[in-house]
């Protein structure tokens, strides 16, 4: 039999949702091939939350000596090589990179290295060869791509999260811009690696749309671990002077440093990669946009992960792409839930949170209690280290239902994913109390939580 395409699936980008897609298709028989212009694996496992993660390791280990000295360890003068660390990430990226590569291979998908244009619905120009191939579904996985204000003068003299990863030295002063995940990520990994950091933010409080105890506790514990958190302000101008940058804020304030990174957010990376060409309707930031099953306004293209706007995290795009192989492939219509996400930021200390926030709960349900309690961490009773843990429940005063759980401590990332079942599930809050604690823990919190939180009013009242 002729095939009337060169494959049955195109995929234009090999990042979480491009691979995990492929792959699916190709296991259900589809001929598939996936056209990547960088390496495969994707922003998360090339140049985000997996070298970052390691970052983040080795920025705690300045803190870990100190703390050492309470248990009784005399720990010598310790020293910190960036070229060590940068080797080491590359050579374990290397190691993910390739592992990514024989996974699609072992599943029979062609791996194209160049850039992939779309010329109509069905065509795709490959770049970097010269040459078009016909597909007669397209998956558009591109992700998405680091954002710059091109307004600001001197924009070109800062680096972005990109950059951060292959930075020749390290420097002894910095300024981050942002107050999402990346920015206060960031923070905390080179302020652990003993640059002054200072990190500005436009708006009042950092991780916007997250629980406002969640946005006050980090705010407060990063300043005590010495990042220099500026809100309400953000650079007007950038201005090189010999090796060094001069940062003018808007209060016209002059800031001289090393360095300059912004993590002002990403935006979809589509430009020039002509879907609106072939008909494919686009937001206004962007963004491609997708009905639940992730198709376009071109019945036979398709969108996953962060060039959609949806929800950007990789866990999401891998999800995205397992529905549409599903979907598309095994004639089983799936569609993402993406109401109850459990999520971590690794700032530090690091943040987990699953469900609606106390804000959202208000606003949907007809009454609600909070339960939440601040302490420090066991293992800071011995080092004297002036550090909070944070937890919080939201609970639906009708059906007692968990809406939402918000923590901030050492191992918030590994706990919410645990937590996220639970309220994934729908537990009430008469489980989570019927639930046996674990002793002596920090989650233990969570099952033994009994007094309803009064705000300062309501308790005067009473």
């Amino acid at each position: 039999m002729t095939r009337k395409y060169d494959y049955d699936l195109f995929v234009i980008g090999a990042g979480s949702g491009g691979v995990r897609a492929s792959r699916i298709a190709a296991n259900y028989g589809a001929k598939v091939a996936v056209a990547e212009e960088y390496r495969v694996g994707g922003t998360c496992v090339i140049r985000g939350c997996v070298p970052k993660k390691l970052f983040v390791y080795a920025s705690h280990f300045s803190e870990e000596f100190e703390d050492a000295a309470g248990y009784g360890w005399t720990v010598g003068p310790a020293s910190f090589d960036w070229k060590t660390l940068i080797a080491n990430k590359d050579k374990e990226i290397d190691r993910l990179n390739g592992i990514y590569i024989r996974n699609l291979e072992r599943s029979g998908v062609e791996i194209i290295a160049s850039r992939a244009v779309l010329k109509d619905a069905h065509t795709v120009h490959l770049v970097g060869e010269r040459r078009d191939v016909t597909a007669d579904k397209i998956l558009v996985a591109t992700g998405a791509t680091p954002f710059k204000p091109h307004t600001v003068p001197g924009i070109e003299h800062a680096i972005t999260s990109n950059e951060a990863f292959h930075l020749e030295e390290l420097p002894r002063r910095m300024i981050i811009v942002g107050g999402g995940y990346i920015a206060v990520e960031f923070a905390g990994i080179f302020n652990g690696l003993g640059v002054e950091t200072m990190l500005t933010y436009r708006q009042d409080k950092i991780l916007r749309g997250f629980d406002e105890d969640i946005r006050d506790g980090l705010m407060a514990e990063i300043r005590k671990k010495g990042v220099d958190l500026r809100t309400h302000t953000d650079i007007a101008a950038i201005e090189r002077r010999g090796g060094k940058y001069l940062a003018t804020m808007r209060d016209g304030a002059v800031v001289e440093t090393d360095l300059i990174m912004y993590a002002t957010g990403r935006v979809p990376n589509s430009e020039g990669l002509g879907l609106e060409e072939a008909g494919v309707r686009m937001k206004k930031n962007g963004a491609v946009e997708v009905d639940a099953l992730s198709q376009t306004s071109v019945p036979n293209i398709y969108a996953v992960g962060d060039v959609t706007d949806r929800v950007a995290l990789t866990p999401i795009a891998i999800r995205e792409g397992h529905a549409f192989a599903e979907t598309v492939f095994n004639g089983n219509p799936t569609a993402v839930d993406h109401s109850i996400i459990p999520t971590a930021v690794f700032s530090q200390p690091e943040i987990g949170t699953v469900g609606l926030t106390e804000h959202e709960a208000r606003e949907r349900f007809e009454a609600v209690d909070i339960y939440k309690t601040s302490f420090r961490p066991m293992k800071h009773t011995m080092t004297g280290r002036d550090e909070k843990t944070f937890m919080k429940l939201i609970v639906d005063a009708r059906t007692d239902r968990v809406l939402g759980v918000h923590m901030m401590g050492p191992g918030s990332g590994e706990l919410v994913q645990t937590v996220g079942i639970a309220v994934t599930l729908g537990a009430t809050k008469k489980q989570f109390d019927a639930t046996v604690a674990v002793h002596p823990t920090a989650a233990e919190e969570l099952v033994t939580l009994r007094e309803k939180w009064q705000p300062p009013a309501a308790k005067a009242a009473d």
